[in-house]
Formats: structure tokens, C-alpha cells, sequence
């Protein structure tokens, strides 16, 4: 599948927030934690850090988010609920890394995953990534565990 990333618009933010995964994926709906709805669906709080990512025909498939500090892109993402579990997630991660080095240029790009999320994990250690830190983080109405995992290879 071709992927094309475009500025997240207003319409293509009010779907996400209608996103509902299954199982204990439903962890991921935006509505599960009203800090990440809030600036999902807020225009200024989400600035232009959230991407769009749309297939050939033009449909939303998914989302990247980019935040920058001191040449460190931490990267987020999210695959429409009913492409998940399709052999889509790599080459999915390897369009967002691809547009990350080409507008940012990072010295390291991260991302962080809820540590129950193994199947997610998999991919990004087929991809490169490697966990550096697990750490407790609250969201979505508990503590959770999350793994922060970096990209082995170097960005310079």
C-alpha cells in the first residue's frame, strides 16, 4: 500500500476521534483519555505536530505525530482500527520514519508503547527499534506500564 502524508485537517481529527479498536486495543481509542481527545480534536493544541496518512485512493488509513526536542523526534502513530492485524504496521512505521528523517533531520527518533502491546513491539524491533527504558505512565483513568523503545540506527 502507498502511503501519502498530508497536515492533519479538522474533518480528518473528528474521525480519528471515532476510532475504536478491539479488545484491549480499545487502550488506543482517543476518547479513552480525555487529555489526548482534547488535543487530537483542538486545533491549537495540536498545532502541526499530527499528519495525516492516506492510502492511493485518498482515504485516511492513519496518523503520525512528531514531537521535537534537541534533535530527538518522538513519534507517534495510529493505523485505522480495521487495517490492524493485516501485515500493514511495518511498511506503515517505515512511511512515518521516512518522512521523519526527510523533515526533521533527528539525531534519534522514539517512540513509546503501552508494554501489553507485544504485537506492536514485534514490528518495531523487526524495524530497528530497541527498548531502552520501561517506565509507568499515567493515562487513560490508570497507571499503566509503556516501553520507550529508540531507533538503533544512527540519524547524523
Amino acid at each position: 500500500m502507498r502511503f501519502n502524508i498530508e497536515p492533519l485537517t479538522q474533518s480528518d481529527a473528528e474521525t480519528i476521534a471515532t476510532w475504536h479498536y478491539d479488545g484491549e486495543y480499545a487502550f488506543y481509542d482517543a476518547e479513552a483519555d480525555p487529555e489526548d481527545l482534547e488535543e487530537l480534536l483542538d486545533p491549537a493544541l495540536r498545532g502541526d505536530s499530527m499528519f495525516a496518512v492516506r492510502d492511493g485512493a485518498g482515504d485516511l488509513v492513519g496518523f503520525f505525530a512528531f514531537q521535537i526536542e534537541d534533535g530527538v523526534v518522538d513519534f507517534g502513530l495510529g493505523l485505522r482500527p480495521d487495517l490492524t492485524g493485516r501485515g500493514l504496521r511495518a511498511d506503515f512505521v517505515r512511511a512515518g520514519l521516512d518522512f521523519a528523517r526527510t523533515r526533521f533531520s533527528p539525531k534519534t527518533i522514539q517512540l513509546r508503547v503501552a508494554a501489553f502491546n507485544t504485537r506492536a513491539i514485534k514490528v518495531y524491533q523487526r524495524i530497528g527499534f530497541r527498548e531502552v527504558e520501561h517506565y509507568m505512565n499515567r493515562t487513560n483513568g490508570g497507571e499503566f506500564e509503556f516501553v520507550r523503545m529508540e531507533l538503533m540506527d544512527t540519524l547524523e
